[in-house]
């Protein structure tokens, strides 16, 4: 049986100290090769941020309140608008906290929150691929209200309005309803590379998740990317 295809293999482009084989080399190592190799916890955080840097929309899951009986012990998965934005805590998604929004308004009323994110190469490139063959991760996260001052001075607003131009007729201060801008600070990393036998799978460290350099997730490319 071939093996099944890997996005690592197209981390050639990093400047890592062991990097990987270009990707028509990858595809053709059986497991036993000598030269096949696990990518490291750093190559896979690099890969993560990669997919936050393009991603524009995450599951933000949260918990309901206790005094909703029917399903207060079921996580609510939602999909809502991030962006990779903050310039203060890198790695750190940038949301637009709607109050009346479900899972802020869980939040406000004790939950946790984690955001699930996937790569969603284009419809030609996901052709060629399985979805379980393909990574994706969950965030551990704490949502924490972005300064006044930050917004101002930090781009949050261009850059924010860049990944989502129709979010301008909900900023703050708009006259439907009440929003204010956050980060989701991350706690913990859960990342699942694809197959086990090709990619790591396992929790990544926070200090491996905001370790990773500008230049590193420049470098990176995922299926289907020039």
């Amino acid at each position: 049986m071939k093996p099944v295809p890997f996005l690592t293999s197209f981390l050639a482009a990093l400047a890592l100290s062991s990097p990987l084989p270009l990707a028509d080399e990858r595809l053709q190592q059986p497991i036993g090769d000598v030269d096949f190799r696990i990518p490291t916890i750093h190559e896979s955080a690099v890969l993560a941020r990669r997919i936050l840097r393009l991603s524009s929309i995450g599951t933000l899951s949260t918990n309901l309140p206790t005094t909703d009986h029917h399903a207060q012990e079921y996580p609510i998965g939602m999909p809502d608008y991030i962006a990779d934005c903050d310039s203060s805590k890198p790695g750190s998604p940038t949301v637009l906290a709607m109050n009346i929004a479900t899972s802020f308004r869980n939040v406000a009323a004790g939950s946790q929150i984690s955001v699930s994110l996937r790569y969603e190469p284009s419809a030609d490139v996901a052709a060629k691929y399985t979805v379980a063959s393909l990574p994706r991760f969950s965030l551990m996260t704490k949502l924490e209200d972005i300064p006044e001052s930050e917004v101002a001075s930090g781009g949050v607003i261009q850059c924010f309005t860049k990944y989502h131009p129709d979010a301008k007729w909900w900023l703050p201060g708009n006259r439907i309803h009440t929003s204010r801008w956050a980060r989701l600070v991350v706690t913990g990393v859960y990342w699942v590379g694809g197959f086990g036998d090709r990619a790591y799978i396992g929790w990544i460290p926070v200090e491996e998740w905001t370790g990773v350099t500008e230049a590193e997730i420049d470098a990176a490319r995922l299926p289907g990317e020039n």
